[in-house]
C-alpha cells in the first residue's frame, strides 16, 4: 500500500507539528481562560443579585419594625426629663425619672440606660452596669449604651475594657465624646501618638458638627492628659486656632 508522503525534510515536518501542537494548547488554554471569566462572572452576578435581595429584605424588615414601633412621645418626654436631669448631676432624680418611665414602658432601652449611667456616678460599677447592659440586651446597636458601658468602665478604671466598648460604639455613630474618652484613656498610659490621634478625631468631629464646642477647652485641664502634656504634638493640637 502507498503512503501519501508529505513535502519536505524530516525536520521540517517535525517543526511543523510542534508549532501545530503549540497552536492547538494556546486554543485549550484561552478555551479555559475564557470559560472561567464567564464562569466567575455569572458567581459575581448571582452574588449581586442575592446581595440586593438581602438589601432589599432588610430595608423591608427595618421599615415595617419602624411602621409597627413608632416613637412613643409621651416616653420621649419623660426621657429628655431624665437625660436633663442626669446632665444636671442630679442623679437620685434622673434615677427616679428613668424608674417611672420602666413601669410605664419596660422595654425603654433609653430609660434603662440613662438609669444605668446615673447608677455608675452615683451609686457603682455594678449598679449601673445591669441596667447599661439590660438596655443593650433589649437594642444591641444603641450606640448610646455603648458609649456608656465604656464611660462606667473608664470611671472605675478598667481601661482595656473602656477602650474596647469605645470601639464598638464608634462603629456605629462617630460621636466626637468617644473619641475624646479613648484619647483621655491613651493620655493617661503616656501613650502620645494614640492621645493624638484620637483627640484630633475628636476636633475634627466637633468641627464637623455646628453648634457643638468644649474639646480643646476640655483637654487644656483635663488632668488625664498630664502624662503628655508639655509633648509638642499635644500642645500644637490643643492650641486655639487664631
Amino acid at each position: 500500500m502507498n503512503r501519501i508522503k508529505l513535502p519536505g525534510s524530516k525536520k521540517m515536518k517535525i517543526i511543523l507539528l510542534i508549532i501545530l501542537v503549540i497552536i492547538a494548547a494556546g486554543v485549550i488554554i484561552k478555551f479555559g481562560i475564557d470559560n472561567r471569566k464567564n464562569v466567575k462572572e455569572d458567581i459575581r452576578q448571582e452574588q449581586d443579585s442575592s446581595i440586593e435581595e438581602i438589601i432589599s429584605t432588610n430595608e423591608e424588615k427595618n421599615q415595617k419594625r419602624e411602621e409597627s414601633n413608632p416613637v412613643n412621645q409621651e416616653e420621649e418626654n419623660l426621657y429628655n426629663e431624665a437625660y436633663d436631669l442626669f446632665f444636671q448631676g442630679n442623679y437620685s432624680e434622673a434615677i427616679n425619672r428613668a424608674d417611672s418611665i420602666i413601669e410605664k414602658f419596660p422595654e425603654s432601652y433609653k430609660a434603662y440606660n440613662i438609669r444605668g449611667i446615673a447608677k455608675a456616678f452615683s451609686i457603682g460599677f455594678e449598679e449601673g452596669m445591669i441596667d447599661i447592659e439590660k438596655s443593650l440586651a433589649i437594642k444591641g446597636d444603641y450606640w448610646y449604651a455603648r458609649y456608656n458601658k465604656a464611660l462606667n468602665y473608664e470611671l472605675h478604671g478598667k481601661l482595656n475594657e473602656s477602650l474596647v466598648w469605645y470601639d464598638k460604639s464608634l462603629e456605629i455613630e462617630p460621636y466626637m465624646w468617644s473619641y475624646y474618652g479613648k484619647a483621655s484613656i491613651y493620655g493617661r498610659m503616656g501613650d502620645v501618638d494614640n492621645t493624638v490621634l484620637n483627640l484630633n478625631k475628636a476636633i475634627e468631629v466637633e468641627g464637623a458638627n455646628e453648634g457643638e464646642s468644649g474639646i480643646k477647652k476640655e483637654a487644656k485641664t483635663e488632668k488625664d492628659f498630664d502624662p503628655v502634656r508639655g509633648n509638642s504634638e499635644f500642645e500644637e493640637l490643643i492650641k486655639d486656632n487664631k
